[in-house]
């Protein structure tokens, strides 16, 4: 069986190739009439496009990129130096493969790709949005071409890895510009289209509709995809995705796919995210974000009822980053954060996104559960930088027991406790019965029972005869530390 992969809709090609077009056939789609002004119910009752296209056509461009590789350097351990025809060659300009000189090889040719991709004008003086992938980072030439063959060479003002938005800037004046709509207000159910590039065929229109909203995708944990069954393609990345009055309510980014090709479900980034990266990247050049310092995790029915909450809802912090906001403000390991600023966190993937959307020196308001009770705090936020990663290393051996939980663990001494970082914990040998089916691993460390330190396997059975048939276990697997929800019964 396939794997299922995320793709992005950009067209690619190296050495001035064109990517194969490939035609395929679009499944007509059904849905409700509409009254709006701008699609006009056919005698069908399905919306006709015709008078929406005319109107936002002229505002979406297409875009076209040069990429060269970096010229590689004369290699001095070349295997052809002391070729008796090497500098024969060399002279008549005869390229030999992996000779330098030859295109690809070290001191070679350049190698030369090329892309196509879509945007849209969002002002009269030339700002073009589209994404971050389409115009990449060491782009040597940018083009955009408008709807009546016009070109311009096109300047990169910044991208936003995290977001893929790329804002372009070209040279002109009166510019048709799309109008921007509200994807919050956008239902699913609710008719689009979608104006782009596809294989380079520029301008042209699919339709389709919303399949759902706030869509978390892995590894994207800042934008709250539009999902959608419009038809995307390679070259379609960066294109605008219009509701029935003509407003932008998302960009087209990526597509969900066995093949790289399209297959029913798409994704495009709310134009909300899409403007505050615009506005930051053309006023500072790059994006500010706040950052907490906490690692999370989410809230299931059973974590829920470990913790005493009377819903499975919130972000939980497994951990808390030393000498982060999180910590200035006295959170812990074992909060469950429920609101941001009165904006409730559904969900954990909901508090990056909301963190995010907020300044560096923001002081904010956390609605707080920790130990049965809701509580506030407030904390000032730092700026977001690139995550470094974590690793530790769990030698040793042991034979104490835990009894009823079913798993044979060992305090850490003092010299593994210092190495990890952490305070003590237990060692998890083997694992069987409740801990095996909560999925503890052998290697994993026990740190606390419902929010009790545990470093001694006698302080475990303190706190397994204290509680219920239902607790969690904080752990650190790796470098993560997570909550384990267990049942006894």
């Amino acid at each position: 069986m396939k794997k299922l992969v995320l793709a992005t809709a950009f067209t690619l090609a190296f050495g001035g190739l064109p990517a194969a077009p490939v035609l395929a056939q679009v499944q007509a789609q059904t849905g409700p009439a509409t009254n709006s002004p701008a699609a006009n119910p056919s005698r069908f009752g399905l919306p006709d496009f015709g008078d929406l296209v005319e109107q936002v056509g002229p505002a979406v461009v297409n875009i076209s990129v040069v990429q060269q590789q970096a010229q590689g350097q004369a290699d001095p351990d070349n295997p052809f130096a002391n070729d008796p025809f090497y500098d024969f060659l060399r002279r008549f300009g005869v390229p030999v493969p992996g000779m330098p000189g030859a295109p690809g090889a070290p001191g070679g040719s350049p190698r030369i790709s090329r892309g196509i991709g879509s945007g849209f004008i969002v002002s009269k003086d030339g700002y073009v949005l589209t994404n971050a992938h389409v115009v990449g980072e060491e782009s040597a030439e940018v083009t955009v071409t408008l709807i009546d063959k016009r070109e311009f060479k096109a300047k990169v003002i910044g991208t936003d890895k995290r977001t893929d938005i790329a804002v372009i800037k070209i040279e002109a004046d009166n510019l048709p510009t799309v109008r921007i709509g509200d994807a919050e207000r956008a239902r699913v159910g609710e008719w689009v289209i979608a104006v782009g590039s596809p294989f380079g065929f520029d301008h042209t229109v699919t339709a389709g509709i919303i399949s759902a909203k706030a869509r978390r995708l892995p590894d994207e944990n800042y934008v709250p995809f539009l999902q959608t069954d419009v038809a995307i393609n390679p070259g379609n990345s960066g294109g605008p995705l219009f509701n029935l009055n003509g407003e932008v309510v998302g960009i087209n980014s990526q597509i969900y796919s066995r093949s790289g090709g399209f297959m029913g479900i798409s994704f495009a980034i709310p134009m909300d995210v899409a403007m505050n990266v615009k506005d930051q990247l053309i006023a500072h050049g790059r994006v500010q974000r706040g950052r907490l310092g906490v690692a999370i995790q989410g809230v299931n029915k059973e974590l829920a009822q470990s913790f005493g909450l009377p819903d499975a809802r919130g972000a939980l912090i497994a951990s808390v980053d030393p000498g982060s906001a999180a910590e200035k403000a006295g959170l812990r390991s074992g909060d469950v954060v429920l609101a941001v600023d009165g904006t409730t966190v559904e969900d954990s993937a909901d508090l990056p996104r909301v963190i995010g959307d907020k300044r560096p020196g923001t002081r904010i308001r956390l609605d707080v559960w920790r130990e049965g009770k809701r509580r506030e705090v407030t904390a000032t936020l730092d700026e977001l930088n690139p995550e470094a990663s974590a690793s530790a290393q769990r030698p040793g051996r042991g034979d104490s027991t835990g009894g009823k939980l079913g798993l044979s663990a060992r305090p850490l001494s003092g010299q593994e406790a210092s190495q990890l970082g952490i305070g003590g914990g237990l060692l998890v040998e083997n694992v069987s019965g409740p801990a095996a089916r909560a999925g503890l691993q052998r290697g994993d460390i026990i740190l606390s029972l419902n929010n009790q330190p545990v470093v001694t396997m006698e302080q475990l059975r303190q706190q397994l005869e204290r509680v219920g048939n239902r607790f969690a276990l904080l752990i650190q697997r790796g470098g993560a530390r997570i909550f384990v929800p267990v049942r006894l019964d």
